[in-house]
């Protein structure tokens, strides 16, 4: 099969369009139809449907299209291994996490990363689905628990758990800091939405939380909600406990009522061992776990 013709197939299945891919590829819109034409005629197959709109893949084309996709993201892998220097860090590296520990524990420390390697792009995607990394949808994995992906090098980071926490001025104006369990009945818990994605751990504690039968409910589909409702005196949340360095003010409650442990996992490709990008961002995470450990027991925290 004419490698060519395939690149070409690909630019135009993922533009929708023979002027878009033409655009992209320097090719004129002629061109590209014709080897989209000699490519059908080499399978015996049409993988467009046609119409005013753009181009639409048939079945035959979408089988085509997943499988050029899977040989893109293989080649890209290919090209940053080629692409990382002995002695230099540089280029991006596509790294994913959960919203909460993306934007609450994170990217706040990512200003370190960039002045010890002034030359690497972080590119930094939030969200809870699990990307597939063996298929390139991401370089580097941050995972509230152990990936189940074959083919990955992982590491086990440190281990979160889920506590509650209220600022000073919320308890100063609702009576002081609850003393048992079945006090959270007179203040607003302020939590996960139980429907969104979340660890088991969590979402477990709420579950025990809300039989307390809170006098109000906030709920919202991730930590960082959940935080700027805390720190505005909304209630009482259930947080992580990563956030208690960079949010000195947050007062834990009921230290007793915890989540269990859930574990924190760094994956990624293992035929990105050698790369440099991942090993610099690898180190980069561990040591400041290491210092953020350290920072909390001089707290008495730990």
């Amino acid at each position: 099969m004419d490698w060519d013709k395939l690149r070409i197939f690909h630019a135009v299945a993922d533009a929708g369009s023979l002027t878009h891919a033409g655009d992209k590829l320097n090719l004129s819109q002629s061109a590209v139809s014709r080897q989209i034409r000699a490519l059908e005629e080499s399978l015996d197959a049409t993988l467009f449907h046609r119409h005013a709109r753009g181009l639409i893949l048939t079945e035959q084309g979408e089988l085509l299209f997943d499988a050029t996709s899977a040989m893109s993201k293989r080649l890209d892998a290919a090209a940053a291994r080629i692409r990382d220097s002995e002695d230099e860090v540089f280029g991006v590296l596509r790294v994913t996490t959960t919203f909460g520990f993306g934007t609450l524990w994170l990217a706040p420390r990512l200003p370190k990363l960039y002045e010890q390697y002034p030359d690497l792009n972080i590119d930094l995607m939030l969200e809870e689905r699990v990307l597939d990394l063996p298929m390139r949808e991401a370089d580097v994995a941050i995972r509230m628990k152990e990936p189940s992906q074959a083919d990955l090098v992982r590491k086990r980071l440190m281990t979160v758990q889920m506590l509650l926490y209220a600022t000073r001025d919320y308890l100063d104006t609702h009576g002081g800091a609850p003393q048992t369990l079945e006090d959270i009945a007179k203040h607003r818990l302020i939590c996960q939405t139980p429907s969104a994605p979340q660890v088991g751990a969590g979402a477990s504690m709420v579950r025990h939380l809300m039989t307390c039968n809170p006098s109000s409910l906030l709920t919202v589909n991730n930590y960082f909600g959940v935080l700027q409702g805390v720190l505005h005196n909304l209630g009482i949340g259930v947080l992580p406990d990563y956030v208690t360095e960079d949010f000195p003010d947050l007062v834990p409650i009921l230290s007793d009522i915890e989540s269990a442990d859930v574990p924190v996992y760094l994956a990624y490709p293992e035929e990105l061992r050698h790369s440099k990008r991942v090993a610099a961002f690898r180190d980069f995470v561990q040591d400041e776990i290491i210092a953020h450990r350290k920072h909390l027991r001089q707290l008495g925290k730990l």
